[in-house]
């Protein structure tokens, strides 16, 4: 039987304090993002993904919980949703915050920019987290180059 817990979320990872990753949590699993001190969730998935939870951003509500969701294209991330996540991000910056994708792999390398350019975390330590999830293919490897790189503003 899988755990319900926050710990049997599909890929989850704790990154700091304030931050934590995952892929898509199960409608039990909410309780458990708030019982772990989370009062906000963000979601990178589709709304049409597999196993994506039409109403995601009830079971956030009624855990008292914040939510946001920022679709991405899988094979299309975008600088303007990079700025969105920032801007999200920055105004979460005194909440602790679960941000979530289908399967944490779009998600891990947001979250590497995010600590890296706003959070000033040296990269090397940021992508040690990202590679316990995956190591991007090269539309992701893009992405992240251009955005390291300033080409996001």
């Amino acid at each position: 039987m899988a755990r319900q817990g926050i710990e049997g979320i599909l890929n989850y990872l704790p990154i700091s304090e304030a931050i934590g990753t995952a892929g898509q949590p199960s409608e039990a699993q909410f309780a458990a993002i708030r019982a772990a001190g989370y009062e906000a969730v963000v979601n990178l998935a589709m709304p049409d993904s597999s196993n994506a939870l039409p109403d995601e951003g009830e079971l956030a509500a009624g855990q008292g919980m914040d939510y946001v969701r920022i679709p991405v294209l899988w094979d299309a991330p975008t600088m303007a949703d990079l700025a969105r996540f920032f801007a999200v991000m920055d105004g979460y910056r005194d909440k602790k915050v679960l941000v979530h994708c289908a399967v944490n792999m779009r998600v891990s390398v947001f979250v590497l920019l995010y600590r890296v350019l706003r959070l000033g975390v040296p990269l090397g330590e940021a992508r040690k987290d990202m590679l316990k999830i995956w190591e991007p293919n090269e539309v992701w490897q893009s992405f992240m180059e251009d955005a390291l790189a300033g080409r996001w503003t």
